[in-house]
C-alpha cells in the first residue's frame, strides 16, 4: 500500500510516494527545476498564480511516476503540504478569482496592526494568540478594501492547500490549523472569531467546511484520476501547512519538541500544550496538526522571510556557475566571522519577528581588496544563522528551551558549515533527519486514512542519521557584533 504527498512550496513543488509498511521513500519528484517566480507589482508585495501550483504539481507527479518504480494504482491515500497565510479565492463555479497573496507580501500590515490596535491587544493575543498582522485575515480585508468587484463574487476563501485538494477532489474543505495560521481562529470559543468576522465584516459563509486534519477532504475526482494515471476516488486525508507538516515529518508532536527548517524562509517551530503567545506577536502560536479541544497541541512559530531565498540571491549575483554545493564548500575556506564581513538577510518582506519591520537585506563592511566569494557565501550563512539564534532567543523568552532541535537534511541544513554554525549559535545539539516535506504529507496521509493506528505507528522506522552538537568555535562575539549591526538598522 502506498502513499502519495504532495508539498507546494514558494520555489517549487515536490511530491513523494512512501511505502506504508516500511516508511519508506520509493520515488520523489520536483518541478520547476528553478525557482518559482514571485509577482512583486509593488515594493512589499508578493503573489503567486494558484493554476502554476496545481501545474506544477501535476508535472511532479508526472516525472515522479516516469520512475517507475511502482504500481500508479497502489496508491491509497493523499496527503498535501503547502505555503502558509497565502490567499486564494475562487467563485461559485470554483475559479480563481486573482493571484494569491502569499505568506511574505506585506501589503495588509497596516490593516492588521488597526485591528490589533481596534479590538484590542489582550483579546487579540490571549483570544487568536497572534496579532492580525499581515495574515490571511488582513490579505482577505486588503481585497475588500481594494479590490470590492473581486470581493463581492467571492464564494469561498481557502489556503493553497486547500485549493490543491479542490482541484483533486471538487470539494472544499478546511481545517482549525489552517484557519488559526489564517488568524481566523478563537482558541477560548473554538470556534471562527466573531471579532475578526464582525471588525472586517466577512460573511461566515466565506468559510469551507471545517474537517480535521486528518480526516477525509474529498475524493480524486475521475476525469482528474485519468489525466494524472490513478485510481478515481483516491481520498485526500491530511492537509497542513507547511511548518507543522514539517513538524510531522520530524516526528514532532508533543509538548517540548522542535523541529527547524532552512528552504526558501527559515523556521523554528515547537510544541506547546498550553495557549501561549509573545506580548509583541513577534513569535505566533497556531493550532498543530494534532490540536484538538480536549488535548491541546499548539505550534509556536519563529520564522525568518528570507534564509533559502536569500541564498539563492546571493548564488544568481555573486555565484554564476556554482552549484549550491560549491558554494557551500568555498565556504568553508572562509575563517570565521567571514574577516568582518557582515550580513543582514531580511530582504524578503516585514519580518514578524522584527516587529513588522523591513528592515532591508544588508551587507556591512565590504573589502574590495580582501572579500571573495568565500567570504560572502560565509557570511551570508553566519547572518542567517544568528537571525535564528535573534529569534530563538525570543521563543526562549516566551518559555521554550529545548534540548535538540530536529531537521530535516535538505536546503541550508546540506551545508555542514551552515548546521555546524546553526547548532553553536543557538547552542542546542540538531539531529538530522532525511524526511522532508513531501514524505511528512505522505505519512500524514496514512494517519488520516488509517493506515496507521496512531502518528506514533507512522514513524516508527524514522530515524536520525546525524547528531550535531556545539562546539566550541567562539561564535558568540561573532553574533553579538552582528545584533549590534541590526540594533543600528532598527533604530535607523
Amino acid at each position: 500500500m502506498l502513499l502519495l504527498g504532495i508539498d507546494i512550496g514558494t520555489s517549487s513543488v515536490k511530491v513523494s510516494v512512501v511505502d506504508a509498511a516500511t516508511q519508506k521513500t520509493i520515488a520523489s519528484a520536483q518541478y520547476p527545476d528553478q525557482e518559482s517566480p514571485i509577482k512583486a507589482l509593488h515594493p512589499g508585495w508578493a503573489e503567486q498564480s494558484p493554476s502554476m501550483w496545481w501545474e506544477q504539481a501535476q508535472k511532479a507527479l508526472e516525472r515522479c511516476h516516469a520512475k517507475g518504480n511502482y504500481n500508479t494504482k497502489d496508491i491509497a491515500a493523499i496527503g498535501i503540504a503547502y505555503q502558509m497565510h497565502g490567499l486564494v479565492l475562487v467563485d461559485k463555479d470554483q475559479n480563481v478569482l486573482r493571484d494569491s497573496i502569499i505568506w511574505c507580501d506585506s501589503r495588509a500590515v497596516e490593516i492588521g496592526d488597526k485591528a490589533f490596535a481596534t479590538i484590542g491587544e489582550e483579546h487579540c493575543l490571549s483570544h487568536l494568540l497572534n496579532s492580525p498582522g499581515n495574515f490571511t485575515a488582513s490579505k482577505l480585508a486588503w481585497v475588500k478594501e481594494n479590490e470590492p468587484e473581486i470581493y463581492s463574487k467571492i464564494d469561498k476563501i481557502m489556503l493553497p492547500g486547500d485549493y490543491i485538494a479542490m482541484e483533486l477532489t471538487g470539494e472544499i474543505t478546511t481545517s482549525v490549523s489552517a484557519l488559526s495560521e489564517g488568524v481566523f481562529f478563537d482558541f477560548k470559543t473554538n470556534g471562527i472569531s466573531k471579532e475578526i468576522i464582525n471588525y472586517f465584516g466577512f460573511d461566515t459563509s466565506l468559510f469551507p467546511v471545517i474537517n480535521p486534519v486528518f480526516s477525509s477532504h474529498g475524493s480524486l475526482q475521475a476525469s482528474v484520476a485519468e489525466k494524472l494515471n490513478l485510481k478515481a476516488g483516491i481520498p485526500v486525508t491530511y492537509k497542513s501547512g507547511d511548518q507543522p507538516n514539517n513538524a510531522l515529518s520530524l516526528n514532532v508532536l508533543n509538548p517540548g519538541e522542535v523541529a527547524a527548517t532552512a528552504g526558501t524562509s527559515g523556521v523554528i517551530y515547537g510544541v506547546n500544550d498550553q495557549l501561549v503567545y509573545d506580548q509583541q506577536s513577534r513569535i505566533n502560536t497556531f493550532a498543530h496538526v494534532n490540536y484538538a479541544t480536549e488535548q491541546k497541541r499548539l505550534g509556536v512559530l519563529l520564522c525568518i522571510n528570507g534564509t533559502g531565498s536569500l541564498y539563492r540571491w546571493v548564488k544568481n549575483t555573486f555565484g554564476t556557475g556554482y552549484t549550491y554545493n560549491q558554494m557551500n564548500a568555498e565556504a568553508e575556506k572562509a575563517p570565521l566571522g567571514s574577516e568582518g564581513l557582515q550580513v543582514l538577510p531580511f530582504g524578503n518582506g516585514a519580518e514578524r519577528m522584527l516587529n513588522n519591520k523591513q528592515v532591508g537585506a544588508h551587507f556591512q563592511n565590504i573589502d574590495l581588496n580582501l572579500h571573495t566569494p568565500a567570504h560572502i557565501f560565509r557570511a551570508v550563512q553566519e547572518g542567517i544563522a544568528s537571525s535564528f539564534r535573534y529569534g530563538f532567543d525570543i521563543m526562549r523568552g516566551n518559555g521554550m528551551n529545548p534540548t535538540v532541535i530536529r531537521a530535516g537534511k535538505s536546503n541550508l541544513f546540506l551545508s555542514d558549515l551552515f548546521t555546524q554554525t546553526f547548532v553553536n549559535a543557538t547552542g542546542v545539539p540538531v539531529e538530522l533527519y532525511n524526511n522532508d516535506g513531501s514524505v511528512g504529507a505522505a505519512l500524514g496521509a496514512g494517519i488520516g486514512a488509517g493506515i496507521f493506528k496512531s502518528p506514533a505507528e507512522a514513524f516508527s522506522n524514522i530515524k536520525a542519521i546525524k547528531l550535531v552538537e556545539p562546539t566550541t568555535d567562539q561564535f558568540e562575539p561573532v553574533y553579538q557584533e552582528w545584533k549590534a549591526l541590526l540594533d543600528v538598522k532598527l533604530k535607523a
